[in-house]
């Protein structure tokens, strides 16, 4: 039986899933863009899903995200024993703030305001490519930020 009083380490998650998460978000967003130009509501649409997938993402974790399943099931058995890992929290707390950010974008494109499909959908690309290019996170940067703001119980 375990002791009540100790204290659990954060999950974790082999870095590499994350930025393959980030890679095939980045493609998304890409296209969002691109179609946006011919129309806009099928960028609603793409940015629509993506917002869903950005939602399962924050509520249920990289391990139940369906990239990170892909990332799972078809790229980690393929790739050398896990080097690196990365605390949940702020990855769920990342696809939060990706999550607002897509349906920003899907609204202004469907509801006609195309300047905010595009702004949206940009910065939630920067962000994307950040951390697929370059393993930074700018969610998990504001997660410090925002866990010391919360008040807790």
């Amino acid at each position: 039986m375990s002791n009540p009083t100790q204290t659990r380490a954060p999950a974790q998650v082999d870095v590499r899933g994350p930025r393959f998460v980030a890679w095939v978000t980045t493609g998304v967003l890409v296209v969002a863009l691109l179609v946006s130009a011919q129309s806009p509501a099928l960028a609603a649409i793409i940015l629509g899903a993506q917002a869903v997938v950005f939602a399962v993402g924050a509520v249920a974790g990289p391990r139940r995200h369906p990239y990170g399943l892909v990332f799972a099931s078809l790229v980690a058995p393929r790739l050398g024993p896990v080097t690196e890992r990365e605390p949940v929290a702020p990855l769920k707390f990342a696809q939060l703030v990706g999550f607002v950010f897509a349906v920003a974008g899907s609204l202004g494109f469907a509801g006609g305001l195309i300047p905010l499909g595009l702004t949206a959908t940009a910065l939630a690309l920067v962000a994307a490519l950040l951390n697929a290019a370059f393993g930074i996170c700018l969610g998990c940067q504001l997660y410090p930020l925002i866990t010391r703001l919360t008040p807790t119980r």
